[in-house]
């Protein structure tokens, strides 16, 4: 337990041999669960998360005999909460294999984690990758804000300060502050920053109030997490994390990942501007966003008519005016209505 707090910490992955093992054995002891999840790998991961379930489990069972001789309850879940009140650790954490019999995505082998870590009750459930970028000794960063009631939700942020941002390959970088951009608008939460980050600690009450069995597949799954999570109006703390690279190599197909996240982000922002804004159809973002997207339009139409009669040979300035005009309009009432959400949700974006 982690200050009266039982701790899962799931563990997604694929393929991940070389570096699963120093991952699982890392974890710090106040840690009371891990849940291993193997995504149908093709190499040594399972059989490794396996060898360290079965040495976890050795330990769990002489934990076991003690405390039913001191006469503690037989349920699992019951010594789980009641085991140390202090919040010490006396064990390694449980470790619970869990094998997918098909390959789901990343996003598939955290949903199976968090269906499991809230079925179990824990209270706060964490999610690390198997690569080793991870640093388990700033877990209790991640942990505080939750513990001490000021987030229901907190996730790593590379991009905090500039030594961190050195760390991090130039291409990810520029990829992670679009996608940042991007994420913000659709989410509501203006002032996050890496949303990538798979380093991440839920509440037992946030996983259950969002519908954590659709959760996508893929890699695009933290973006439609942290849209989940305005909708179910929880707090989110942005936590800063040093970047770690080694010789691990991103699963990440860009090809597929570029427009499947971009259909996943407008999904989310249109969810979220119906959901949150659906009993007040005057609202100034609902308001700003549509007339900016209309006028929008209309600069397109206007410069694919002028496009039209310049190659009739009738070419003005008139409609390269306009267009430029409606352009710039446009872009005014998206940032008014940028402004209007951030205010909106300020309180659901907490700064650590």
């Amino acid at each position: 337990m982690y200050r009266r707090h039982t701790i899962g910490v799931i563990v997604p992955a694929y393929n991940e041999a070389d570096h699963v093992g120093d991952v699982l054995a890392t974890i710090p002891d106040f840690v009371d669960r891990i849940y291993a999840v193997d995504d149908d790998s093709t190499d040594n991961t399972w059989r490794i998360i396996q060898t360290y379930a079965a040495a976890s489990r050795e330990d769990d069972q002489s934990l076991e005999n003690g405390a039913l001789e001191d006469g503690a309850p037989e349920d699992g879940n019951e010594r789980l909460h009641a085991s140390l009140p202090d919040g010490g650790a006396v064990v390694e954490p449980e470790i619970i294999p869990i094998r997918h019999e098909e390959n789901q995505g990343a996003g598939g082998a955290l949903r199976t984690g968090y269906v499991r870590a809230r079925d179990d009750n824990i209270d706060i459930a964490v999610t690390m990758d198997a690569d080793g970028q991870m640093d388990p000794g700033q877990l209790p960063k991640l942990l505080d804000p939750i513990v001490e009631g000021d987030a229901e939700y907190t996730k790593g942020n590379r991009l905090a300060d500039q030594a961190s941002r050195r760390e991090m390959p130039p291409f990810r970088l520029f990829g992670n502050w679009v996608l940042t951009q991007l994420t913000k608008i659709a989410s509501g939460y203006w002032r996050l920053q890496d949303p990538q980050n798979g380093y991440t600690a839920i509440s037992h009450e946030a996983l259950s109030a969002i519908d954590i069995e659709s959760l996508p597949d893929d890699h695009e799954y933290p973006n439609d997490l942290l849209v989940r999570l305005n909708i179910a109006e929880m707090r989110v703390a942005d936590v800063s994390m040093p970047a770690v690279y080694a010789d691990e190599e991103s699963t990440i197909e860009y090809k597929t990942f570029i427009p499947v996240t971009s259909i996943t982000l407008l999904r989310g922002f249109c969810q979220r501007m119906k959901t949150q804004f659906a009993a007040d159809r005057l609202h100034p973002t609902i308001l700003c966003y549509a007339a900016g997207i209309a006028v929008l339009a209309a600069a397109a139409a206007i410069a694919t008519l002028g496009g039209v009669n310049a190659v009739d040979g009738e070419a003005s300035v008139r409609e390269p005016t306009a267009a430029a005009f409606s352009l710039l309009t446009s872009v005014g009432l998206f940032l008014v209505a940028m402004r209007t959400d951030a205010k909106d949700n300020a309180e659901l974006g907490v700064r650590r």
